[in-house]
């Protein structure tokens, strides 16, 4: 019997959880497995890079999870430094470029993990020297290269996740940090006054934070030396990149795979391609179902990755498995405090043409007369009429964040903020205080809907 052969274009998290599990489930006499990864590594914490930069994680090998050489321990045939250019599906052919030359592979099944990119808007200058995206680790150790010169001055274009945190590593390395962001507060992603609150966070660090400018142009004389804004020119020896990240899906384009309105490939609920049964995707390059607004949506998160990919590895070794979709929980730092985020903000409530209320409400972390409490902010999104929760956030100090996952299986059941109210979460004084703050809030917003 002869082997079939997988082709999986990707080394990261979904690519090579795709190839984990289908190995663990055929064998090598079964099927070859060849992995063609256009950086170096694999199996990398991109979600790390800016605590690299900053100086929290000491060395880059710390972000990587397994090497090459590890999967090839497992008969995995990884092929760093290989750039795919060209897919064709119905011949069943990949072509490969390296250092060693270019050639062609066939394969049998072909998993598309090419993750995101950077979005790089269409103004003048920005592939000039010094300017950078940072999506991938390569990207990071160009960044890092580029801090040896010491620069003193960096402009992050962008106020999302990756931009913020991106922008502390700047000033804890040192460097005078300008953040340019065109809507009127950082992180879109959350409601106005939790921006609100991330604003202050960051100029109290010192971030000069521009918030409604938009940017023009990067100004070069060989290198950047600056970002021109309607606000004016801002002097700058390295300019990141922080506008978000879109769909790597380019390839699959040409090929004439389906891809959906968020121009990320699309694919059953076992990743496998809607339009051709011999490819699957998993990760960043695809688009998936958002639980709540029951709308496509492009999240680019490792989370989803890894559980994306592994379904596709049980899928193609033989097993079964689904992946159900998505309510976008995310977490990150920025200084000291911490922003947490789960199912539908105001905006998206609005587009998906639900009726709700929104309700905020203040508490401490722990006990407020323990030491250590800190302040923490939750908000709630719950839909009028059933009173089912749709959206949270959460904003405090240090024991905040992490409470966004009890919201986030709430709106995973579906439960109602009257239901939350009643869950039986955990006391003490170290800890939360008697009424903990997930269930502040939730009461709130109960009282709100009962009120109107």
């Amino acid at each position: 019997m002869s082997r079939e052969r997988l082709i999986i274009v990707g080394g990261d998290a979904a690519g090579m959880s795709a190839a984990s599990q289908a190995r663990r489930r055929r064998g090598a006499d079964e099927l070859e497995i060849v992995v063609l990864e256009r950086g170096r590594y694999t199996s990398y914490s991109a979600c790390g890079i800016p605590y690299w930069i900053a100086g929290d994680v000491e060395q880059r090998d710390d972000l990587i999870v397994r090497s090459p050489e590890k999967f090839r321990e497992q008969d995995i045939d990884v092929r760093i430094g290989h750039r795919v250019t060209e897919l064709d599906v119905d011949a069943g052919r990949v072509l490969a470029h390296s250092d060693g030359g270019s050639g062609l592979l066939d394969f049998d099944q072909l998993v598309i993990a090419t993750g995101a990119e950077p979005v790089r808007p269409d103004i003048p200058g920005l592939d000039a020297t010094g300017v950078y995206g940072v999506q991938s680790l390569t990207d990071g150790v160009e960044v890092q290269r580029a801090l040896e010169s010491r620069p003193e001055r960096a402009v992050v274009v962008g106020a999302g996740y990756i931009g913020l945190e991106l922008a502390e590593a700047l000033v804890r390395r040192g460097l005078s940090v300008t953040v340019v962001e065109a809507a009127d507060q950082p992180m879109s992603t959350v409601d106005a006054e939790i921006g609100a609150q991330i604003a202050v966070a960051l100029r109290g660090i010192g971030v000069d934070l521009r918030l409604g400018v938009a940017v023009k142009g990067i100004e070069a004389a060989g290198r950047v030396v600056g970002v021109a804004t309607d606000d004016g020119e801002i002097p700058a020896d390295i300019v990141l990149l922080g506008l978000g990240v879109r769909p790597n899906s380019s390839l699959a384009v040409d090929a004439g795979i389906e891809c959906g309105p968020t121009h990320g490939i699309r694919t059953d609920a076992r990743m496998r391609s809607t339009s051709h049964q011999n490819v699957w995707s998993a990760g960043d390059c695809v688009e998936t179902h958002h639980l709540v607004s029951h709308r496509a949506v492009h999240i680019a998160l490792g989370t989803h990755a890894n559980k994306q990919g592994r379904v596709a590895g049980i899928n193609l070794g033989g097993g079964y498995a689904t992946f159900a979709g998505v309510i976008g929980t995310a977490v990150t730092r920025v200084c000291d405090l911490e922003i947490a985020r789960t199912g539908l903000a105001s905006r998206e409530a609005d587009d998906a043409g639900l009726e709700y209320v929104a309700v905020s409400a203040d508490s401490t972390t722990r006990a407020g007369y323990f030491p250590g409490a800190q302040p923490i902010t939750t908000r709630l999104i719950a839909e009028r009429g059933t009173g089912r929760l749709l959206g949270g956030q959460i904003v405090g100090r240090e024991g905040a964040a992490k409470r966004i996952d009890v919201l986030a299986t709430a709106i995973w059941n579906a439960m109602t903020v009257r239901a939350l109210v009643d869950v039986d979460l955990s006391y003490a004084p170290p800890f939360s205080p008697v009424w903990d703050p997930v269930l502040i809030a939730a009461r709130k917003t109960a009282d709100a809907l009962s009120d109107g």
